[in-house]
C-alpha cells in the first residue's frame, strides 16, 4: 500500500513523532493509523527505556490549585536540560501530573520510595486477612502478591492509572514524553495539600 503525505501528516498530528518514523510505521502497518500509533508508542517506550539512566539535573517546579482552593499540589519534574524544561510540552506534562496528584492522592512517588516497614506491615495485613479467610498456605502468597500490586497501583504515583487516560499509567505517560522530547524525565518529588471539610 502507498503511504501518502496526508496519512503521514495525520499520524504526525496524532502522535507527535517525526516524519520518517511516521512513514515507516505506516508502511509497517499497511496504512492503518491506529496500528501505526500503537507501533510508535511501543518504539517510543523502548527509546524512553534507553534514556532512563541518564541524569536529570534540570527541570521545573509547578503547582496546581483545584477549583475551590481546597486542594493544591507542588511538583518537581526533572529533565536533562533547561531547553526541554522550558518547552510547552514539558510544562503541560508538569501541569497534568500535578492535576493527577490532586485527584488521585498518591502517597509515594514510586515503589522505591516506600519504607520497608510500610511494605512489611501491608504484607502482614494481607497475609493475616487471607489466613483468617481460611486460604491454603500456597494460595496466600499469590493473594498477598496480588494485593501488593493493587496497593502499588493505588498509592504509588508512577503506578497509578492516569486520570485523563485510564489505559496509561503515569510512568507510561512520562515515557511517551521522553520519547517525544528526547530527554530523560523523572519526578523529583511532590507535596499534596488539602484543607479538610
Amino acid at each position: 500500500m502507498e503511504v501518502t503525505a496526508e496519512m503521514v501528516k495525520t499520524l504526525r498530528q496524532q502522535s507527535g513523532a517525526g516524519i520518517m518514523e511516521c512513514k515507516n510505521a505506516l508502511k509497517e502497518t499497511e496504512g492503518d493509523i491506529e496500528e501505526a500509533i500503537t507501533c510508535l508508542r511501543k518504539k517510543g517506550i523502548a527509546k524512553a527505556d534507553k534514556k532512563g539512566g541518564r541524569s536529570t539535573g534540570d527541570g521545573a517546579i509547578g503547582s496546581y490549585i483545584h477549583a475551590g482552593n481546597k486542594v493544591g499540589v507542588l511538583l518537581e519534574l526533572k529533565c536533562e536540560t533547561d531547553f526541554v524544561a522550558n518547552t510547552d510540552e514539558f510544562r503541560e506534562l508538569l501541569k497534568d501530573i500535578a492535576m493527577h496528584i490532586a485527584a488521585a492522592k498518591p502517597r509515594f512517588t514510586s515503589r522505591d520510595n516506600i519504607n520497608s516497614d510500610v511494605l512489611d506491615k501491608e504484607r502482614e495485613i494481607f497475609s493475616h486477612q487471607a489466613t483468617e479467610a481460611g486460604k491454603p498456605e500456597n494460595i496466600i502468597v499469590k493473594i498477598v502478591d496480588g494485593k501488593m500490586s493493587k496497593f502499588f497501583a493505588e498509592n504509588c504515583l508512577l503506578d497509578q492509572a492516569y486520570i485523563k487516560d485510564g489505559d496509561l499509567t503515569i510512568q507510561e505517560l512520562i515515557k511517551q514524553k521522553i520519547a517525544k522530547l528526547g530527554e530523560n524525565i523523572t519526578v523529583g518529588g511532590f507535596s499534596r495539600f488539602e484543607i479538610n471539610r
